[in-house]
């Protein structure tokens, strides 16, 4: 191997296995590895061998040799750890001790939520938490176009798996009468008008920074006009803050805060028919709720000067609001609309599709909440905008699921074989290498084995194949021979080692569905029959699956994950 590739692998090994008590992982350092030389994606099967070699040589040395080592080779890597340890991510708010937190996070109950959801709910729980704070769960639900009624439950339950328990969940349109008495005293104070212009004049004039003759109504007018929005035809009337209107933030523009709109509420039903707009609605909120700090994603900073400017005309304290950037995994699909397109059109098996970062999908596919919550964390409250793979968010649930999930054998097309010469025996293998006390699972073997057929297509002329924890062969044209050796002898010259499932009757048909929709066939062990649904386990040599369906002929999992 290529010296400087070794010492890359090598570093990279080093500060994984020192960051997570001794054991590095594989797939994290080939991730890291990736990034710094990205022309070795196109060796990845052989870049993955190397890399699990040398990870096992380093978790088999003890962490203070690994902190030693890093020391000598990488100490940059040491020093940012050590760092990033240290660093409380809240730090850069400045909240003193003792200091009241109240945090909020509001959800519009009106598709799925994703992994970004995830990040911007975990982080403001975080935050309260941490303080011995409030956190608010508030659903802002004052668009009737848009709120649908399932999606109240879908994001409760979601964040409920999630670890989140709100000290308290809010409903903005059951706030509707308190909207109406924010709206009057601004009204009243000449910060709100009438307007009756079109929605096309209106754009216009905000675009152009041209003030509307309406703006100039008395308050008396627009008072009468107010009380007379409810019996409106729609679109008559809109309700209008007076802004800025050459502000260089075309939110600032004399935005409307109320407009009428005649849908059926889920909550409210036809109670109301003039609704505060998102920008009003999350103001009067923060201020009704006493939300004193709110971290958001970057889409709203727009947005943030309007709302504080609302918060004083309504003579509430400013919410103070920091904005992270919006992370988003490379290849997945997170806008509501463009999903809603594809599941339209069957490009989707639904919001749990496996390729999406729906918390539904995640959770369907076997990713665990502990590790979501530690990968939205290490993202940190950067405003640089941050593009991510699978295989960061793999890194964490991965090292969760290694030390929980059992270990069973799953044939993917399999081919049978007949190994000449070989003795019956019973084989016993471990359902967990690491912890022996969670039993073994036994196999009765003659001679006939199912072994995958990519394996079998690998099998090289003469070289020394181990079935594993229980015999040698070698392939000798289109035999296969029993080879006595022991596995001391098999190291020094054999070729690899393989899973496989002894030919018998009460082996269980299973299939895999993967993230591309690809439905992976063959046969399990037997033990898998005692697995429930929902269960997670690690087929060996394919990857960690969820079991999703259970019949009395076929077993159906998800797959995680590698």
């Amino acid at each position: 191997m290529d010296p400087q590739l070794k010492q890359t692998i090598t570093k990279y090994a080093l500060q994984n296995a020192v960051k997570y008590k001794g054991k590095a992982d594989p797939g994290a350092v080939i991730g890291k590895v990736f990034a710094e030389m990205p022309e070795l994606k196109e060796k990845a099967q052989e870049l993955s061998k190397e890399v699990a070699k040398i990870a096992k040589e380093i978790n088999g040395l003890s962490l203070e040799k690994q902190e030693k080592k890093l020391q000598e080779l990488a100490p940059e890597l040491l020093e940012k750890r050590e760092r990033t340890e240290e660093k409380d991510i809240f730090e850069f708010l400045g909240i003193r001790e003792g200091q009241k937190v109240v945090t909020a996070f509001p959800p519009e109950p009106s598709k799925y939520p994703h992994i970004g959801h995830a990040k911007a709910i975990i982080v403001n729980y975080e935050l309260a938490k941490r303080h011995n704070g409030i956190f608010v769960l508030r659903f802002e639900d004052t668009n009737p176009e848009l709120a649908e009624e399932e999606f109240y439950d879908i994001h409760v339950d979601d964040y409920q798996w999630l670890g989140i328990k709100p000290d308290k969940v809010d409903y903005a349109s059951d706030h509707m009468e308190e909207f109406y008495e924010y709206a009057e005293k601004i009204i009243n104070q000449h910060h709100a008008y009438i307007c009756s212009c079109s929605q096309e004049t209106i754009k216009e004039n905000r675009k152009n920074g041209a003030e509307c003759q309406c703006r100039y109504n008395q308050s008396k007018y627009n008072i009468e006009k107010w009380h007379e929005m409810s019996k409106a035809k729609a679109g008559k009337y809109v309700l209008r803050l007076k802004g800025h209107m050459q502000s260089p933030n075309t939110a600032l523009r004399d935005p409307v805060i109320f407009r009428i709109i005649d849908d059926s509420h889920p909550r409210q039903k036809r109670k109301y028919r003039v609704w505060p707009t998102y920008d009003f609605e999350n103001a009067i909120m923060d201020g009704i709720e006493g939300v004193t700090h709110r971290l958001r994603s970057k889409e709203f900073e727009l947005r943030n000067e309007l709302q504080r400017l609302i918060q004083t005309m309504a003579g509430f304290r400013e919410t103070k609001i920091y904005e992270f950037a919006r992370f988003n995994l490379e290849g997945v699909e997170s806008s509501g609309r463009i999903i809603r397109e594809k599941l339209k059109k069957k490009q989707l098996i639904g919001w749990d599709d496996p390729s999406l970062t729906t918390i539904v999908a995640l959770r369907r596919r076997g990713f665990l909440p502990e590790a979501i919550k530690e990968f939205v964390l290490s993202t940190g409250l950067t405003k640089t905008e941050a593009v991510l793979t699978w295989d960061d968010l793999i890194a964490h649930n991965r090292r969760h699921l290694d030390a929980k999930c059992n270990r069973y054998f799953f044939v993917e097309n399999p081919k049978e074989i007949k190994i000449e010469n070989a003795p019956e025996k019973i084989c016993e293998l471990k359902l967990h290498p690491e912890h022996p006390d969670r039993g073994m699972r036994k196999f009765k073997t003659k001679d006939k084995f199912y072994v995958a057929e990519n394996d079998l297509k690998d099998f090289k002329e003469g070289k020394l194949v181990r079935l594993m924890d229980c015999l040698n062969f070698t392939k000798k044209k289109n035999k296969f021979i029993f080879d006595s050796a022991d596995y001391e002898k098999y190291k020094k010259s054999g070729d690899k080692i393989i899973h496989w499932l002894p030919v018998q009757k009460d082996l269980v048909r299973v299939g895999v569905l993967m993230p591309n929709k690809e439905v992976k066939k063959g046969l399990a062990e037997p033990m898998v029959k005692n697995l429930k649904v929902r269960d997670i386990i690690q087929f060996t040599r394919f990857g960690f699956c969820k079991l999703d369906k259970k019949d009395k002929y076929k077993l159906m999992f998800w797959y995680t994950h590698g």
